[in-house]
């Protein structure tokens, strides 16, 4: 079995990931994780798909390439899996950051997580509200590793207080998942 990771993005219209997983399913191919948003009339797609040949990747580009001509998609690409990718990382905290939307705020909060060899397995962010002064909104999920959480919250505090943005870190119930 082989493993590729179909991405695509352009103008969001119905009918791309019926297109895509047409030409996934002639292969016999087989959604195994995905992800897919619209941001601002954007759309964004992330598949993780299995093949049974390995030779698979040629004839899945040649399948899906008019599915980015005929939708006018700007990109779809095939990347290969390879068996040494790391197993899926498991969430156990949410981190959430409210405030007044100003550049900075997603390079800061990841930063200080970086810092701390937290690994960041979810982000969203939206602009709430209307008006001169939106409400940023940002929501991670992360998996601690060796981090300390009280290292981490003193972390995110001084980034909210020079961010001038409300920060709080929780424990994700795993039973939410």
């Amino acid at each position: 079995m082989a493993h590729f990771a179909v991405s695509a993005v352009g103008r969001d219209r119905a009918g791309i990931v019926a297109a895509i997983t047409a030409g996934l399913l002639d292969l016999e191919g087989n959604v195994e994780d995905s992800r897919m948003t619209i941001l601002r009339g954007q759309f964004a797609v992330m598949l993780i798909v299995s093949l049974p040949d390995a030779e698979g990747r040629a004839e899945l580009e040649r399948r899906l390439a008019p599915v980015r001509a005929d939708l006018g998609l700007d990109a779809l690409t095939v990347s290969p899996v390879g068996e040494s990718a790391s197993p899926q990382a498991a969430p156990d905290h949410v981190i959430t950051v409210y405030g007044a939307d100003h550049p900075g705020i997603v390079h800061s909060v990841s930063a200080a997580l970086a810092e701390q060899a937290v690994n960041i397995t979810d982000l969203q962010t939206k602009l709430a509200g209307s008006g001169p002064s939106p409400l940023y909104v940002m929501m991670l999920e992360v998996e601690l590793g060796e981090a300390e959480p009280a290292s981490l919250e003193r972390a995110l505090a001084d980034v909210g207080e020079r961010a001038d943005v409300e920060i709080a870190i929780r424990e994700l119930d795993s039973e939410a998942l």
